[in-house]
C-alpha cells in the first residue's frame, strides 16, 4: 500500500540518506562503511530501512557486484538534490550571521600536493565554518575528473587546450635537476644537459605533468631523453634518487627537506628550472559555488603574497 507524504517523511531520515549516498558513491557496502566509519551489518540495515519506507528495492547484486536499481538512480539524484539544498541553508543561515560556510571540492596533481595546504591554511583562518576536501590525483585523473565536472576546482600545471577551461596561473612550479649527494654530478662544476639526461635518469610514468615538461624541454632543446627506470608518484621518484639508483627532475617544493639536510644536491644545469605554472582549473560556463566563488577571490586577492610565502621557504 503506498504512504501518504506525511507517513514517508516520518519514516525517512537523513541518517538513511547519507549511508545510502555513501554506498551508492562506493559502489559497495563495505566502502560504504568504511567511509562513515560504521559496521557493513548497521549499513545494510539502514538501507533496508530506506527500502522498506520507499517500497522499492534500491540495490541488488548480479554474482558478486553490487548494481543499483533504477528506483535507486532515481533516489540517488533526490537524494543529491536535498543535501544541495540542506548545504545552501546552512550557507544561508551562516551568511545571516556574517559568515562563510560549506564545501569546497578540490582535485591536485600529485605535484601540486606541497604547495595546497599552505594556500588553505590562510583561506581557512578567514573561512573557519568552510570544509575543504581534498583528492590528489596524477594528470590523466585530473582530466577526467575536470570531465566529469567532479570538483570546483582541479589544480594541475600544463592545462589541456583542447578542452573550454577556464584557468587561473597563481604559482610557479619549478622543476628541479637533483643526484644524490654522493654522486659524481653533485659537485661537477660545468655539466652538459645530455650529460645529466644520459646518468641513470629516473622519471614520473608518461602522461604526468612533470614528464610531459621535461619531454616538451627535450623536444625544444633537441636533447635526448633516456629514462631507465619511472615511477607513479613523487614521493616515489625522490627516494629512488635518495637510494642511489639514478638522477631525476623533481618539483623544488617536493625536495626542500632534502637539500636543507644535505641529502640531495640541485646541480646548476643550463635550461633548469624549468617552470611551470600551478593553475586552478574549471570547465568554462561552470557556476561556482559561494565557497568557490570565495577562495578564487581569496587566491587572486593574495597572489603577492603567495609568491612571497613560498620564495620564503626556498632558503636553500
Amino acid at each position: 500500500m503506498s504512504l501518504t507524504l506525511q507517513q514517508l517523511i516520518s519514516r525517512l531520515s537523513f541518517r538513511q540518506m547519507q549511508v545510502f549516498r555513501a554506498v551508492y558513491q562506493q559502489q559497495g557496502y563495505g566502502k560504504g562503511a568504511e567511509s562513515l566509519g560504521l559496521t557493513q551489518p548497521a549499513v545494510s540495515s539502514q538501507i533496508k530501512k530506506l527500502e522498506s519506507a520507499l517500497g522499492q528495492p534500491l540495490f541488488e547484486y548480479v554474482g558478486r557486484k553490487l548494481y543499483c536499481t533504477r528506483a535507486g538512480e532515481r533516489v540517488a539524484e533526490h537524494i543529491d538534490a536535498i543535501f544541495e539544498q540542506v548545504a545552501s541553508l546552512q550557507s544561508d543561515l551562516h551568511r545571516l550571521e556574517g559568515k562563510l560556510s560549506g564545501e569546497l571540492n578540490l582535485c591536485a596533481v600529485s605535484s601540486a600536493q606541497y604547495a595546497v595546504p599552505h594556500l588553505l591554511r590562510g583561506f581557512l583562518q578567514q573561512y573557519p565554518s568552510v570544509n575543504v576536501n581534498l583528492n590528489i590525483v596524477n594528470r590523466t585523473q585530473a582530466i577526467e575528473r575536470l570531465n566529469d565536472n567532479k570538483e570546483d576546482l582541479v589544480i594541475m600545471g600544463l592545462v589541456p587546450n583542447d578542452r573550454s577551461l577556464s584557468s587561473l596561473p597563481f604559482l610557479d612550479n619549478e622543476l628541479i635537476p637533483v643526484v644524490p649527494v654522493h654522486h659524481p654530478l653533485a659537485t661537477k662544476k660545468h655539466i652538459h644537459p645530455q650529460q645529466f639526461l644520459d646518468a641513470q635518469l629516473l622519471s614520473r610514468e608518461s602522461g604526468s605533468g612533470n614528464r610531459l615538461a621535461l619531454e616538451q624541454h627535450c623536444q625544444q632543446q633537441r636533447l635526448s631523453l633516456n629514462v631507465t627506470m619511472q615511477f607513479g608518484s613523487n614521493d616515489a621518484l625522490k627516494h629512488a634518487v635518495l637510494a642511489g639508483l639514478g638522477v631525476a627532475v623533481l618539483p623544488r617544493l617536493s625536495v626542500l627537506s632534502e637539500l636543507r639536510l644535505g641529502q640531495l644536491v640541485s646541480p646548476v644545469i643550463k635550461g633548469f628550472p624549468l617552470r611551470r605554472s600551478w593553475c586552478l582549473v574549471s570547465p568554462q560556463g561552470k557556476h561556482a559555488t559561494p565557497v568557490t566563488q570565495a577562495f578564487l577571490e581569496y587566491i587572486q586577492t593574495n597572489l603577492k603574497e603567495i609568491h612571497q610565502y613560498f620564495q620564503s621557504l626556498d632558503v636553500v
